[in-house]
């Protein structure tokens, strides 16, 4: 029987990583499943690489909002070579290099993919780093330029700004022209932030981030909080805003959602905006390519560095998991397939 997360039937058993229930990532097994085949409109991928995001984290545990039935096999972010295309498939040849969003699935020897979520990997880029390229990108990239709107010289401050999103979000505000403040727990990860086009830094595991903010900036606050941390950081970074200010919700990572005064956005004229790519490239799809060419271009003109901090073998994913499950991560970890 199938695991499920793309994963069909055929006669030939690949390995894949399953939750077979809910639970912290020494749950998670290794076992073979069936090797999947590309219905219509669907490629086979073989999988060089898989990212690990913390969504992915929160899905083994049923802490997400949407929730893949059990068995399934996790992993939404992947890398690999074509090994066969489905009927009507068109532009996708076996051999072709692509990367894909797959929402789960990822983690096996083969993946089915739908032929309009693959994407062909530029010349010259590794499998590993092109595995962990579209969800963080893909995210910042939609947050700063449809929600935000930001401008070349405004101020941008991002929290959690060493992790896979936060750090897109530091090189791209950088590519945009904004001034970035990159928020983080530790020095290592601030000087990692400078290296991607920080301008400034704040540890707000030692700084006061409210007063930090008001010190940095000459008082006036900044003009874009990209908050992808949650908990206690949310309300004075929202403090910390300018008049006119565009709070960017993208998620929790601290685990805690935060309950925010409402009174501030008024007093501040600052808009609270909620920022969810996955539903974006469902809902827009046109406007989610042209974003995606973008950023395409931007890689290949050597503007973007995606940034792995480690690699993991498939059998053992699940320290992958970990490591963002405990804050240890800077950038992406990624799983790699032998």
């Amino acid at each position: 029987m199938p695991a499920g997360g793309g994963i069909g039937y055929a006669a030939a058993l690949v390995r894949a990583v399953i939750c077979k229930a809910f639970g912290p990532p020494e749950s998670l097994v290794l076992e073979e499943v069936d090797e999947p085949r590309a219905r219509p409109g669907q490629v086979v991928v073989d999988v060089g690489a898989c990212a690990i995001n913390f969504t992915d984290v929160l899905v083994i545990q049923d802490l997400y909002q949407s929730k893949p039935p059990l068995p399934f096999v996790p992993g939404g972010e992947i890398a690999g070579v074509v090994s066969e295309v489905g009927e009507g498939v068109e532009g996708l040849a076996v051999g072709d290099r692509v990367l894909a969003s797959t929402g789960v699935g990822g983690l096996a020897e083969k993946a089915s993919v739908q032929a309009g979520a693959a994407i062909s990997v530029p010349p010259g880029v590794d499998l590993v780093h092109a595995s962990s390229f579209l969800y963080a990108y893909g995210t910042s990239h939609h947050a700063l330029k449809d929600r935000a709107r930001i401008g070349a010289g405004e101020t941008l401050l991002v929290l959690g700004a060493a992790g896979g999103v936060g750090l897109a979000a530091v090189e791209l505000g950088s590519v945009m022209g904004a001034i970035v403040i990159a928020a983080a727990s530790s020095d290592e990860k601030l000087a990692l932030c400078r290296d991607h086009g920080a301008a400034m830094t704040i540890n707000y595991q030692q700084e006061d981030l409210k007063q930090r903010v008001r010190d940095l900036t000459g008082g006036t606050g900044v003009d874009v909080v990209y908050d992808a941390v949650g908990g206690p950081y949310s309300e004075p970074a929202l403090r910390s805003m300018a008049w006119d200010g565009r709070f960017l919700v993208i998620g929790f990572a601290a685990g805690d959602i935060p309950k925010v005064p409402l009174n501030l956005p008024l007093l501040k004229g600052c808009s609270i905006v909620g920022v969810f790519w996955g539903s974006f490239v469902v809902r827009e799809r046109e406007r989610n390519e042209a974003n995606v060419a973008e950023l395409m271009k931007w890689w290949q003109e050597g503007r973007l560095r995606p940034h792995v901090s480690s690699q993991h073998p498939l059998e053992h994913a699940a320290e992958a998991f970990r490591e963002l499950a405990d804050r240890k991560v800077k950038g992406k970890v990624v799983v790699t397939m032998n």
